[in-house]
């Protein structure tokens, strides 16, 4: 087999570029907050560039375009923000006129030692107790605050590092404003870095990133929106109590292969086991979860994500839990589509290896 040997300059721009990725892990090690922050808003403006492009082939100059797009993204927001308040407000409401009952059939079901172990002796202890889950339950979204403050403060060591971590997620905005308007002079200015004859090799493998990274930003969280919908309005169909909170999470959850789906049967079948004392709707609320899933799996992934991800669901798994051990939160919402990415490029090495002297046998 022929071995090219490399130059000096070779050698020295290989070992600059290893020296970057380690620098650039050691500072999103310690800075995940401030990097966390960073994704949103790349994840965000990547998912509202296609608008603000479409608006420019209409003629549209980019900044107008940008906050015409921005503005519209705030508004459907705060709608579904809104949506959100008023509907699981009633359902948690709902769910409080019927909770004696949901006491009295777990009361029924429920082994003596445990009801003295928990102090509930009668049906209306226990529905006391849940009536004060319920109202914390209630009461969580105000409160939230205070619990969140307590962990920044111990998650950073200083008063100065916690108010530059609380500032960044309020700058969130400025980021995305900025990421939108600085995306094709981004471009540009990397491109400035690759040699002209490699250009065209450089344009293509960039194209097929941004394939990936579209296919799994928009695409993935489009199906996830699709999915929160379909189950809230299944399971309201059925008759479940917190329908759409069930649902929502459900949805949400789905960005990991198959928890959503373990969640949402989950909550949903005890809910309905608790309001109807029967077989039929746990059944109904399987079912509709099976149906569900085979429309994702046959109709709704391939049409809004297609294949061009391509990770198998175990790969996922695998990446999420070695982000998440390594880097935490910023890990996990990093390592689909970091490894995505890497799978782009261990495509090219599998077709350069295969046609390679020592793989023919040369």
């Amino acid at each position: 087999m022929n071995q090219v040997p490399m130059n000096k300059s070779t050698k020295l721009l290989l070992a600059t570029a290893l020296s970057l990725a380690a620098l650039a892990a050691v500072i999103l090690y310690f800075s995940s907050s401030v990097f966390l922050q960073l994704f949103i808003a790349f994840a965000l403006a990547y998912m509202l560039n296609p608008a603000v492009i479409f608006l420019e082939r209409k003629g549209v100059g980019r900044i107008p375009s940008i906050l015409v797009v921005f503005t519209t993204a705030l508004v459907i927001c705060a709608g579904i923000a809104v949506f959100f308040v008023v509907s699981l407000g009633s359902e948690f409401s709902n769910m409080q006129l019927n909770l004696p009952a949901y006491a009295q059939h777990l009361y029924e079901i429920t082994p003596a030692a445990v009801k003295s172990y928990l102090g509930v002796e009668t049906p209306a202890k226990l529905s006391l107790r849940l009536n004060d889950a319920l109202a914390q339950a209630r009461s969580v979204a105000p409160d939230i605050a205070k619990p969140l403050l307590n962990l920044l403060r111990e998650a950073f060591s200083s008063t100065v590092a916690l108010i530059l971590a609380l500032l960044g997620y309020f700058i969130i905005p400025v980021y995305l404003f900025y990421l939108l308007a600085d995306l094709p002079r981004l471009k540009a200015f990397v491109q400035s870095f690759v040699p002209e004859r490699h250009h065209r090799a450089y344009n293509a493998k960039l194209g097929e990133i941004d394939t990936v990274l579209g296919g799994f930003i928009r695409g993935q969280l489009s199906v996830c929106a699709i999915l929160a919908v379909l189950y809230s309005v299944g399971l309201y169909f059925i008759g479940i109590d917190l329908a759409i909170a069930i649902g929502t999470l459900a949805g949400i959850t789905f960005i990991i292969p198959y928890v959503g789906t373990i969640i949402g049967i989950c909550l949903s079948v005890v809910m309905a086991l608790l309001k109807f004392h029967d077989i039929l709707h746990p059944l109904l609320c399987l079912g509709w979860f099976g149906l569900v899933q085979t429309l994702e799996g046959a109709i709704i992934t391939p049409k809004v994500v297609g294949n061009t991800v391509g990770l198998h669901p175990l790969v996922a798994i695998i990446a999420l839990l070695i982000g998440g051990e390594m880097f935490g939160l910023m890990g996990m919402l990093l390592a689909v589509p970091a490894t995505a990415v890497l799978q782009v490029f261990l495509r090219s090495l599998a077709a350069w290896y295969r046609e390679s002297d020592f793989y023919r046998g040369q």
